[in-house]
């Protein structure tokens, strides 16, 4: 099934004055290293997995402090380092005061004990929401006062502003509020988990007397941005019209101070599956309880009286080093509605929309034709993820087709995905869906989603007890002239179109019948208790992935010591399996290349004499979120590509289903490793290189191997794609569109045969 590449951005030239980048692959020889080290598991060879989190989000921080980008992205950026700050003390964090209130010393690979963790954490995440901070008020709300846009306080309104700000909090405010007095008759409310809320002090009635304090909750269900008319694009923040209006909530109560405030609490689900008669009812159940779980943080204004702080850290059953004084608005992603507000281009990111191949134009016709004929492979989101879409609502209104099999973990709102598996389930076909109910923080739309399709008459299943379902499988069985034929869609992200505009992941369509034998033995295994012999081609977690992965590494080292040439190329979200690392430094020491890419947490410490001399890491944070998981090994010149939904961590070999495949189709591997991997390597402007001291240094063109003039991957991925989208490019193609427009996939569709 080989064929000509499968995607035009395949095979196009370099643009001006851009060195070809295939060369970054090649397999050369290198001196040898020092005198191998014995002893591999030390654990000074790791980094702490919490840590390199941590310097992971300071990665995106500094694309928020970057004055190359513009301010309204900059503003995205910090709403995303305080995004994954909320998450990382909702699990990680409150894992870890797990650990320490049960008393349990277990250490990791770097030997660092729950308490030593948490110490190190907290002087790190205190660093970085004083930047954070620091590059919201000094550079980007600066940045938009001038393009128009202000933020004010409630101190700085002129008379009319205040007039209006009055009018509405009477109005729209307070009818909301509920102002809660903290006495013994009225104990410490338990406060959602990050929803913000007002600590008030009221006066003390006489010299010494007790001072008391109230508690009013910011309603969620109103703008945290107030606009104020005929102002220009001014803007007031709802806590601060409550909190103008203090007086007026406790009245005859002298109001002493008023400062918000956030709590983040546990977020982790404790479930006993096992036990669980339904589990849908049971995640459900529990959904709803862990807004009560124990507080692991406390955000509070920098202005607030120490008192103050001291009542609520005591309420909250909290210490000092959990407390975090930002001088800003609290809960930055509460600023984003200003994106769609401000329309000065200059401070957005040039717009980009991803591309449908021009082959892959109308599948009205003859897409399954197409997928008969070769593999063909998508990267998204410079191509669209519409022709995803587009294969499940295929098959769901072609007549040919008996069944449609799929896993699905975040889908998102309003999923096209989920009302075409409906609608075929109601076109009387074989639907069966595996939603994965645990996906956190989309519990709650996967539970929405699984009723969905139960009523619509999809066999729905929630997947084997005690794992998580992550692999990303789609197969559609078709009746043709020569019996049945399995299409099978296989990927690295999830399908979901909203998130596939913004995260780099590719996938692949195929008809070949190993995989859809393998991706129908899947199915069986998570529907039923059917555990296959043999995997034709796929790798299963936590069927031996783990093992498959350490083979594939050794038999690179075994070659490099026979015939002096090895070389893995490796990208991915996260490295943290201390075995895996293991066999990454056996490997340097027998002479192999290795260059990874790693977007997120990484535990090895690349370049330490002896030991991983000949591993390089990187890491690029851009507009995108680099999501693809890539495995390239040399193999004596074979070449061996392999795609996974799996990052090369404990909880995706051990407690999840997982699949790694091998790209077979010649034109999809060289276009993977020549354009995807080399290009990708080849970054001076956005990547960051991973020194063996556990900090992260920007690439400089020139350097580490990248070309002499600057190259910024995502840029250029995204210049390949607009060349294909441009007329001449469209034209030269027309006559093989096989893909429906997004338009054309509104309108009702004809039953007809396809292929």
């Amino acid at each position: 099934m080989d064929a000509a590449p499968t995607s035009s951005l395949a095979g196009l030239t370099p643009a001006a004055g851009q060195p070809a980048l295939s060369a970054a692959l090649s397999v050369v020889p290198t001196p040898e290293p020092v005198a191998p080290v014995q002893s591999l598991s030390d654990s000074r060879w790791f980094i702490n997995r919490e840590l390199s989190w941590l310097a992971f989000n300071e990665r995106v921080l500094e694309e928020a402090c970057d004055p190359a980008v513009p301010a309204l992205e900059r503003l995205k950026f910090l709403a995303i380092a305080s995004s994954n700050l909320d998450e990382f003390f909702m699990i990680r964090v409150a894992g870890l005061k797990s650990q320490l209130s049960g008393h349990v010393e277990e250490s990791g690979p770097d030997a660092l004990s729950p308490g030593e963790q948490l110490q190190a954490i907290s002087v790190r995440a205190h660093e970085m929401v004083g930047r954070q901070y620091r590059a919201l008020l000094a550079d980007v709300l600066p940045n938009l006062e001038r393009a128009g846009f202000r933020l004010v306080g409630s101190q700085q309104l002129s008379p009319g502003a205040a007039a209006f700000v009055n009018e509405y909090f009477w109005r729209e405010v307070f009818p909301v509020l509920t102002p809660i007095a903290l006495d013994p008759g009225h104990p410490f409310p338990h406060l959602r988990n990050k929803t913000l809320n007002l600590a008030v002090r009221f006066a003390p009635a006489a010299p010494g007397a007790r001072l008391r304090y109230g508690v009013v909750p910011v309603p969620s269900v109103l703008p945290r941005l107030v606009e104020i008319p005929n102002h220009g694009r001014c803007f007031v923040l709802l806590e601060d019209v409550i909190s103008r209006h203090a007086a007026q909530l406790f009245p005859g109560m002298p109001i002493d101070g008023c400062w918000a405030f956030r709590v983040t609490r546990n977020w982790d689900l404790s479930i006993d599956e096992e036990e669980a008669e339904d589990l849908l009812v049971t995640i459900e159940r529990e959904v709803r309880r862990r807004d009560r779980g124990s507080a692991v943080r406390l955000e509070i204004a920098a202005g607030a009286e120490q008192q103050m702080v001291d009542y609520l850290v005591r309420a909250l059953k909290l210490g000092a080093p959990d407390v975090y004084r930002p001088d800003g608005p609290l809960n930055i992603p509460d600023l984003l509605p200003l994106l769609g507000r401000i329309e000065q281009k200059e401070l957005h990111d040039e717009p980009f929309t991803p591309v449908v191949p021009p082959q892959l134009g109308d599948a009205e016709r003859d897409l399954f034709r197409l997928i008969r004929e070769r593999d063909v492979l998508l990267h998204h989101p410079y191509e669209s993820f519409d022709p995803v879409v587009g294969f499940i609502e295929a098959a769901a209104d072609d007549p040919a087709v008996l069944a449609i099999k799929m896993t699905l973990y975040r889908t998102g709102k309003d999923s096209p995905v989920v009302r075409a598996l409906q609608r075929a389930a109601e076109n009387g076909k074989q639907v069966t869906a595996l939603v994965e109910l645990k996906a956190r923080m989309d519990e709650e739309a996967n539970i929405v989603w699984a009723r969905a399709l139960e009523q619509a008459g999809v066999h729905v299943v929630y997947g084997l007890i005690g794992y998580k379902t992550h692999s990303k499988v789609a197969l559609v069985v078709r009746r043709e002239a020569g019996g049945l034929r399995r299409y099978v869609h296989l990927g690295t992200g999830n399908y979901n179109p909203v998130t596939a505009r913004i995260y780099e992941d590719l996938s692949i369509f195929t008809a070949r019948d190993d995989f859809g034998a393998d991706a129908t033995s899947l199915f069986n295994l998570l529907t039923g208790y059917s555990k296959p012999s043999c995997w034709k081609k796929f790798r299963v977690a936590p069927l031996g992935l783990k093992s498959a992965v350490i083979e594939l590494i050794d038999r690179e080292a075994q070659i490099a010591k026979d015939t002096g040439r090895g070389r893995i190329v490796a990208k991915m979200n996260s490295l943290q399996e201390p075995d895996v690392v293991k066999a990454l430094y056996r490997a340097s020491q027998a002479g192999v290349q290795i260059e990874l890419m790693v977007r997120g947490i990484c535990v090895l410490r690349p370049g330490i004499p002896g030991v991983s001399d000949r591993i390089k890491v990187i890491s690029v944070v851009d507009r995108f979120l680099e999501h693809s998981r890539i495995w390239s090994f040399d193999a004596g010149g074979k070449r061996e590509v392999y795609l996974s939904s799996a990052d090369w961590m404990q909880r995706n070999f051990v407690r999840r289903v997982e699949i790694a495949f091998p790209v077979e189709d010649a034109a999809v591997k060289e276009r993977i490793v020549d354009e995807v991997l080399a290009t990708s390597l080849g970054d001076n402007v956005k990547a960051r290189i991973l020194r063996a001291d556990g900090q992260y240094e920007r690439v400089q063109p020139g350097t580490q191997g990248t070309p002499a003039a600057p190259l910024r991957s995502q840029e250029r991925f995204m210049a390949l794609a607009r060349r294909v989208a441009a007329p001449e490019a469209q034209a030269a193609v027309a006559s093989h569109d096989v893909f429906p427009s997004a338009q054309r996939r509104r309108e009702p569709r004809r039953k007809k045969r396809m292929g």
